[in-house]
């Protein structure tokens, strides 16, 4: 990693270095490092870029669909070789621990895997004398050139929630990663091009809002699929769909989870404490709201305080660490800034919430793993995505009105509840106002073959990421209805 200096994009089958003025530093926040600068590509590049993938365009959406993922499953295999140096990255320049690095590249491994089931996954359908002597079909073809724009927090697992799926149906693609973590996908795209995909398939552009803006505007560019914030991602829809581009931005989440007092104590406190604390907190599937309901609240805040405490906070390199830092100093000064002011709302700070330094890390974004009880409903801490380790806790009498405090939030990412009654699971899944619901589970992220679902102000868009949703999103249908009268054959 010392070798790299700027960033080049891949473009066409090529590495080019840009032709951007600006650059950004891309920092290791364990320690402030600079690992490499990353170019805020200009709209030059992005037209080259779209260019190329609509020149590839032709031929790949005539290849066989059988033709097409052999690519993925050469892929795939070379994903699970490469695993090791892929991690490595991605704990270098977004600070999670090594096996929470491996967790997300196996969930990439596995959207390709699914996406290698096109032949199948993208057939159409039809239908005999839809009237006499008339037939009637629908198939589906590519919608075109795909813009794929990913966040900093998953590098390596978020663009692989479209790319398979995108060119197995036959698109071609031009992807930006996040400009704070490029390095993962320099790396995915070395790996891409060992399958030897055909050039201007798949396309790399770094840069920033700019580059993200160009490839907004840009009429070559059909659909966008997004993941981010909540204010970007209702940025990204409304400019694309004003565009009129097809569109799905995955935002943000305050995913809460309901504790029952039947809840079984330790497996329930260390899910959500992996949940609310892994990955420093900075995953759209976080449990960041806990409401307990009843009895629970005294053993559960107990509980709970105490594997906040115990978590061992270093560099994600390291051996024994499980929390790393968060992604830049700008986002540890906000979310301390959350901490220090709950006392303002009226709630307490009941386990973490000082200034951490790590030995051999002074420089480290690192934030302890923070409880906060007695939090307002209404409040900043229970409205705010905050993006870090940080655990919120509020209580309610009855299961009625703590699923009612759940649906009062405007996001809709995830809901869980901790249980061992299937009257309340059933009635928790069946009222909650969320795309993706668990049911004593901490993360409830989807299998690749399922939609990762959100509601609310957690996604814009009609189609969700993988599975039957992606094979939606990145096809168009045709429905063809024909007839051949009898006069009008040959005899042979």
């Amino acid at each position: 990693m010392s070798t790299i200096n700027h960033i080049e994009n891949y473009i066409d089958g090529k590495w080019t270095p840009s032709s951007a003025t600006d650059y950004l530093d891309i920092i290791n926040p364990a320690n402030q490092d600079l690992l490499a600068k990353v170019p805020v590509s200009n709209k030059k590049e992005i037209d080259e870029a779209v260019n190329a993938a609509s020149t590839a365009l032709i031929d790949w959406r005539d290849t066989p669909a059988t033709e097409r993922v052999q690519y993925l499953f050469r892929l795939k295999y070379l994903f699970e070789e490469n695993i090791d140096e892929l991690a490595r990255t991605v704990t270098l320049e977004c600070g999670k621990t090594l096996a929470e690095s491996k967790g997300e590249l196996q969930r990439a491994i596995e959207n390709i895997e699914v996406a290698c089931g096109i032949p199948t996954m993208m057939m159409g359908s039809n239908l005999e004398n839809i009237s006499r002597g008339i037939d009637e079909h629908m198939i589906r073809q590519p919608i075109g050139v795909v813009g794929i724009i990913t966040p900093f927090n998953f590098p390596g697992m978020i663009p692989f929630w479209f790319l398979p799926y995108a060119i197995a149906c036959g698109n071609t693609c031009v992807i930006k990663p996040s400009e704070k973590v490029p390095l993962t996908m320099v790396l995915a795209m070395r790996i891409i091009e060992q399958t030897g995909i055909p050039k201007g398939i798949v396309n790399l552009i770094n840069g920033g809002k700019e580059t993200v803006d160009a490839m907004l505007d840009h009429p070559q560019i059909k659909a966008i699929s997004f993941v981010g914030s909540s204010q970007v991602a209702h940025y990204i829809y409304s400019r694309g769909a004003a565009n009129g581009k097809r569109i799905q931005a995955q935002g943000g989440a305050k995913n809460p989870v309901i504790v029952m007092p039947d809840a079984d104590p330790e497996m329930t406190t260390n899910i959500i404490a992996d949940s609310a604390f892994g990955c420093a907190g900075q995953r759209c599937l976080a449990n960041s709201l806990v409401i307990t309901v009843a009895e629970a609240k005294k053993s559960f805040s107990e509980s709970i305080c105490e594997a906040a405490s115990s978590r061992v906070l270093g560099c994600g390199l390291d051996e024994d660490v499980q929390v790393g830092p968060v992604i830049s100093s700008d986002s540890k000064i906000r979310i301390q800034s959350f901490i220090d002011n709950a006392h303002i709302e009226n709630a307490k700070v009941i386990a973490g919430g000082k200034a951490v330094t790590v030995k051999g890390y002074e420089q480290g974004n690192f934030i302890s793993p923070t409880v906060i009880e007695n939090i307002k409903p209404d409040g900043k801490i229970a409205t705010s995505e905050i993006f870090g380790p940080v655990l919120g806790l509020m209580h309610a009498d009855t299961l009625e009105k703590a699923i009612a405090m759940v649906n009062k939030g405007k996001y809709g990412n995830m809901g869980c509840i901790f249980t061992n009654s299937g009257p309340a699971a059933r009635k928790f899944k069946h009222e909650v106002n969320a795309g993706n619901i668990g049911i004593n589970i901490g993360v409830a992220a989807p299998m690749a073959f399922f939609p990762f679902s959100g509601w609310n102000e957690s996604f814009y868009g009609d189609l969700h990421a993988q599975g039957a949703h992606a094979i939606e999103f990145y096809t168009q249908t045709k429905v063809i209805a024909e007839r051949w009268p009898k006069e009008w054959s040959r005899t042979f």
